[in-house]
């Protein structure tokens, strides 16, 4: 039996973008995926789907990107508080939210997100192996050779890792990720919205909240609810804050009293930003995309977003290999998707670097200009501006390279 031209191992978004991105080219594929195909997915984890994003997916599955828009939500304001006092709020315009144009963004929870892109693939006729966890992928010049953990053998042309930050796909070909990992952490907190007395749709995020402490804490609204985004302090416990008992205490001084037992999940985050040293493997058979190759927090929203961006780019790579005429032509199409997206995730890591010292300043003078551009906002709105975007990291226009901000 011939091997198939590409299988995607990770049912997760950036693999299923991965599968109807190479449905788009015309090649059949197979997802391979460690879990249940009844799995059940907790909490919101990535849920803000940028406008590149959108595109891209509108691109690769036609209607995809308004399914995910009309199942979504577009806040049309954000603001920044530093302590007691506002010092930025801004609406987009009603032109960038117009009906039938793409917006911003659209904000919804991830397991959302996933069963619109498995639905999308099943219609483009994506198969699926559930319950395939992967222990050994081995390549040579002729293609792939995948080892499932119940024995079975898969063989193909080209594989496509989206397995994650674990991923086996890229543990199989020893190659590393190197960055940094910060000891402190937050706590991530999904709240079902009181549909009797909502709150604003707004992304509010607040420096040295007033009421938990001087930690920094941001809400972020999604279809059905909203997200709270605790910064912890170097030295907390996480039993003080992560807790259900105890986030519950600390959500009602941010959101109030009635918003208590409306939590629908807790967990806590350390900031991460590593990069794979290599995005394939010596032999241009494999082609890592997503948290398998690159790791990064989640302000700026640049996880999801960027794994979809490599997803496109490396359906589009295998699509060229099996069709070039000389295996110098294959090497070259895998090798030009390695080294783009490497130097995007590199741009991402740098930005969430300079994010992260912004957040938890190491520094007393980054303390200090935090404070100052509180106290000069009302009279130069470049510095509320600067308050504002500088949580977020620096973005840059190139579509993938980074995925912009809430």
């Amino acid at each position: 039996m011939s091997p198939s031209p590409v299988l995607v191992v990770g049912a997760g978004p950036v693999g299923l973008t991965a599968a109807l991105a190479l449905r788009s080219h015309g090649l059949p594929v197979t997802v391979l995926e460690a879990e249940p195909a009844d799995r059940i997915r907790p909490g919101s984890r990535a849920l803000f789907v940028h406008r590149e994003s959108l595109q891209l997916l509108g691109r690769i599955s036609p209607g995809l990107d308004r399914t995910l828009i009309e199942n979504g939500v577009i806040w049309p304001t954000r603001r920044t508080v530093y302590r007691s006092r506002e010092v930025f709020a801004r609406s987009y315009s009603p032109q960038a939210l117009r009906p039938g144009a793409t917006p911003p963004f659209t904000s919804l929870r991830q397991i959302e997100t996933e069963r619109h892109l498995l639905a999308a693939c099943r219609a483009a006729g994506v198969e699926f192996a559930w319950g395939s966890a992967v222990t050994e992928v081995a390549t040579d010049a002729a293609g792939v050779r995948i080892t499932t953990e119940d024995g079975t053998v898969h063989t193909a042309q080209y594989v496509i890792g989206a397995d994650g930050a674990r991923s086996q796909v890229r543990r199989s070909q020893r190659i590393a990720m190197t960055g940094e990992r910060s000891e402190a952490f937050h706590v991530v907190v999904d709240i079902a919205e009181d549909p009797d007395h909502p709150l604003p749709l707004e992304r509010v995020f607040v420096y040295e909240h007033p009421e938990l402490g001087g930690r920094s804490v941001m809400r972020v609204p999604f279809a059905g609810g909203f997200q709270l985004d605790l910064q912890c302090k170097d030295d907390d416990r996480p039993e003080d804050w992560a807790d259900e008992a105890a986030a519950r205490a600390w959500v009602t001084k941010v959101v109030g009293a009635r918003y208590a037992d409306r939590l629908l999940w807790v967990s806590r985050y350390h900031f991460l930003h590593v990069v794979a040293e290599q995005f394939t493997d010596p032999e241009r058979r494999v082609l890592l995309v997503g948290e398998a190759a690159h790791l990064f927090p989640p302000f700026g929203a640049r996880g999801m977003n960027s794994g979809i961006a490599d997803s496109v780019a490396a359906a589009e790579a295998v699509a060229q290999a099996l069709v070039a005429p000389e295996p110098a032509d294959r090497l070259a199409a895998v090798d030009a998707f390695a080294q783009a997206r490497k130097a995007a995730a590199q741009f991402n890591s740098e930005a969430a670097r300079t994010a992260l010292a912004h957040l938890r300043p190491r520094r007393r003078l980054t303390r200090l200009k935090q404070a100052a551009g509180a106290a000069l906002s009302p009279y130069l709105g470049s510095c509320g501006e600067w308050l504002e975007r500088a949580p977020y990291g620096p973005r840059t226009g190139v579509a993938g390279v980074t995925a912009g901000r809430y």
